[in-house]
């Protein structure tokens, strides 16, 4: 058997330790794809009450930077 085999055959052959990197990463992607989409639901009640306390633009920020982030994550849930 030569070493072109034995390469061929590990690449075709993810190993353990692979395969559960990938399947997290797919989870993660998935995860953040669907929180992007849900989160813009939570600002309604805050731009409804309106931002006038600390508190809500606080919230309101945070909500906002944690979709950003999501929308980067998720960016390649089923790109495939």
């Amino acid at each position: 058997m030569s070493t072109e085999t034995l390469r061929s055959d590990r690449t075709h052959a993810p190993s353990i330790p692979e395969r559960l990197v990938q399947t997290t990463l797919q989870t993660v992607s998935a995860a953040a794809f669907w929180l992007a989409v849900a989160l813009p639901f939570c600002y309604l009640p805050l731009l409804v009450t309106g931002l006038d306390s600390t508190t809500t633009q606080t919230a309101f920020g945070v909500l906002l930077s944690l979709n950003a982030v999501c929308l980067v994550f998720g960016h390649a849930h089923h790109r495939d």
